[in-house]
């Protein structure tokens, strides 16, 4: 509850970013024309954001003949979840990562990467896949997609006063203020969305955990992503910053503690408060070591399964589950 109360919070700190910047280039009329513009951009990124972000890391879709034991994966871990199965898809890049994307369950899906089906074994993958169902369980991914929708357009109608509104000395601010307030303004709004960022991935650790049973198979997926993403560039998600909030872990590799400028939560953070939920829900790390009671299958010896049709031209990365 105090999550939903605080991203709510920021969500209307955002606006209140975007009809002020308005205001700095044209006053009331600006002001309004800025609310109007946060509408427009914002309808167009609930029905097109998750084709786009897809499109953007060239991920294609796989169908269940591609990889049927990954589909039953996923099809178990949605009903523990509560949610319909989320279409899937894989993206062809050595590093290893994952993100959810979709404006609400009916209408959701999950991206994995090549590099996450080669170096994690079967229960680190379904941790992760459990932490994207819980994303979409809780409609974050429509959240983060209107945070990151009013970052940028705060961010382009800044520049377009910088321009034209900081210049005119008739501004309700005056010249100087305007270019404080146009420069200040964007800092503020991607502050606000990194916000939202890091108190999503917490709830997203924790949720995944429950949905999956086992705390322990996370944090270990965590910590091999995160030493992992920084031997391997993604450069989809270079080209487009803007979406590294997203991923499980930073794409782009970033370090650091839990600052106003981090997209993502520190992980060693991360890894402490799910090793607590372990000792919370009496999970042994013993027992946990082989893979997680829930997601236990037969077929899942490690090293034996091979990627869904991965085009992945470097044969001798090393294998995981699916590769």
């Amino acid at each position: 509850m105090f999550n939903a109360i605080r991203t709510t919070f920021l969500l209307a700190v955002m606006t209140g970013l975007f009809m002020a910047v308005g205001f700095v280039v044209a006053g009331s009329f600006g002001m309004f024309f800025a609310l109007a513009l946060a509408l427009i951009t914002n309808l167009i990124a609930y029905w097109n954001s998750d084709k786009m972000v897809l499109r953007m890391q060239r991920a294609r879709e796989l169908g269940w003949r591609d990889s049927p034991d990954l589909f039953e994966l996923v099809e178990r871990l949605s009903l523990r979840a509560g949610i319909p199965m989320p279409k899937l898809y894989l993206m062809d890049n050595k590093q290893p990562n994952a993100f959810a994307t979709g404006r609400n369950p009916e209408n959701a899906a999950v991206a994995v990467s090549t590099g996450l089906l080669s170096h994690l074994e079967y229960d680190e993958i379904g941790a992760v896949i459990a932490h994207e169902l819980a994303h979409i369980r809780s409609r974050d991914t429509l959240t983060m997609t209107v945070t990151a929708t009013f970052a940028g357009a705060i961010s382009m109608l800044a520049q377009f006063g910088l321009f034209f509104g900081a210049r005119n000395t008739n501004s309700p601010l005056g010249p100087v203020a305007s270019i404080v307030m146009i420069i200040v303004a964007p800092m503020a709004a991607l502050m606000v969305q990194m916000a939202v960022s890091r108190t999503r991935e917490y709830e997203a650790d924790k949720d995944g955990a429950m949905i999956c049973g086992d705390p322990l198979a996370l944090a270990r997926a965590l910590g091999k992503i995160s030493k992992l993403a920084k031997n391997f560039e993604n450069p989809f998600a270079r080209r487009s910053p803007g979406m590294a909030h997203l991923f499980i872990i930073n794409p782009l590799a970033g370090r650091g503690a839990d600052n106003m400028f981090s997209t993502h939560p520190n992980v060693e953070n991360r890894i402490a408060a799910l090793l607590e939920l372990s000792k919370q829900m009496q999970v042994e790390e013993r027992q946990q070591g082989e893979i997680g009671r829930v997601l236990h299958s037969p077929q899942s010896t490690r090293g034996g399964w091979r990627t869904p049709n991965s085009h992945v031209s470097d044969k001798n990365q090393p294998k995981g589950p699916w590769g």
